[in-house]
């Protein structure tokens, strides 16, 4: 593990562990146990994580602002999503910043839940989190900033008889076959809802990643229920999207600590503040 650690760093590992030994001679506390040739965190070193992330955001946050007091001109943002708001509002918001800034690298990671993203917020893994949740987001301590509601929308493959641009209700759907995710999430309870309601329609498929879904759709294993950002990209493949009433609202919201953002996650939050400001949610299903 040393031995790795020295690599990726571009270092000896002598000097690594000498500096290893000299910060845990300046903290007074272990970081790490050693064990045989690795090294795992030691409890001290598993409560110092978080504040030694923000001590580095903030370092890089004096070396952006002193390299680039006209602009930004490198770095990275780094921002956690769930799967669909990873595909709208994240796809217009990262096609307009890296407009902006072209520089600047946006890094997403995924998570499925809106509790992984908050937690990954919380920890300084990620300085922004993009979830969507049943319910408007309330926490305490965390910057929360609403996007946008998505309603659900059917989704068939092209070779279905699903009018694109249509309005279904529940009972119209009678006697199909449905994609889920798991247990759960929003989008399964839809779907519980609708297989309760009619005769014959049977879940067909189960899947974690939502990625997943839509190659299922397109190549006719059966129709799916999902939140509108997938619209676009649907339409784009050749799948038909139809309305559903009632429905209920994928509730979007990008979250961030109140202090030690990076200027870049800074930009990005601002221009995420404008989308919502100006953002126009137009019928979720016009072709």
């Amino acid at each position: 593990m040393p031995r790795k650690a020295a690599a990726a760093l571009h270092v000896a590992q002598p000097s690594l562990s000498q500096a290893m030994a000299n910060l845990e001679s300046d903290l007074g506390v272990s970081l790490f146990h050693r064990m045989g040739r690795g090294v795992v965190l030691s409890e001290a070193g598993a409560e110092l994580l978080e504040p030694s992330r923000r001590v580095l955001r903030d370092l890089t946050a004096v070396r952006d602002k002193a390299e680039a007091l006209s602009g930004l001109h490198g770095g990275t943002v780094e921002i956690v999503a769930m799967p669909s708001p990873g595909i709208e509002p994240l796809t217009t918001l990262t096609h307009r910043f890296t407009e902006l800034h072209p520089s600047v690298t946006i890094s997403s990671r995924a998570a499925f839940t809106p509790e992984d993203v908050v937690g990954l917020v919380r920890s300084g893994a990620c300085e922004l989190g993009l979830l969507g949740a049943a319910k408007p987001v309330a926490l305490s301590g965390v910057d929360v900033l609403p996007l946008e509601e998505q309603p659900f929308v059917v989704v068939a493959g092209p070779d279905g008889d699903v009018p694109d641009g249509a309005t279904l209700r529940p009972e119209d759907l009678g006697g199909r076959k449905l994609i889920a995710a798991r247990g759960g999430s929003l989008m399964r309870s839809i779907v519980d809802d609708i297989t309760a309601q009619t005769d014959g329609t049977d879940i067909v498929a189960v899947v974690d990643h939502r990625t997943s879904v839509l190659p299922l759709v397109l190549a006719g294993v059966g129709i799916a229920v999902l939140p509108a950002s997938w619209t676009r990209l649907a339409r784009r493949c050749g799948a038909s999207v139809a309305a559903i009433e009632p429905t209920a609202h994928l509730h979007v919201a990008m979250i961030s600590l109140p202090a030690h953002l990076t200027p870049g996650a800074r930009a990005f939050l601002e221009l995420t503040r404008s989308y919502a400001g100006h953002k126009q949610v137009p019928a979720p299903c016009a072709p």
